[in-house]
């Protein structure tokens, strides 16, 4: 098996693991049960997006998906802070009702 066509598999299988990975990240957000899990399972999702652009920029060598895999981080970080944050101020409401 030459180096190259050992990539091209081992990068399929990557992205087979990682394309599970995602399918199992949106069961655990389709069914909960709380909020947080919610939050945790979207985050794991979008990193398993991450790696779908790496993994496709090394398949194709398209820089370009390096780029987009930057700018999706740093949107799901903003992301993830602002659903932690209104998670905080949710609970602290169901706090205060009781």
């Amino acid at each position: 098996m030459t180096p190259t066509a050992f990539m091209q598999t081992s990068v399929t299988l990557a992205l087979i693991m990682v394309g599970l990975a995602i399918f199992i990240g949106f069961i655990r957000l389709a069914r909960g049960p709380s909020l947080a899990d919610r939050v945790v399972a979207l985050d794991m999702m979008t990193t398993a997006v991450i790696v779908v652009c790496g993994l496709y920029a090394v398949r194709t060598d398209a820089e370009a998906f390096l780029d987009i895999a930057v700018a999706l981080a740093l949107v799901s970080f903003l992301s993830v802070v602002a659903l932690a944050r209104y998670a905080e101020r949710l609970g602290r409401r169901n706090d205060r009702d009781d």
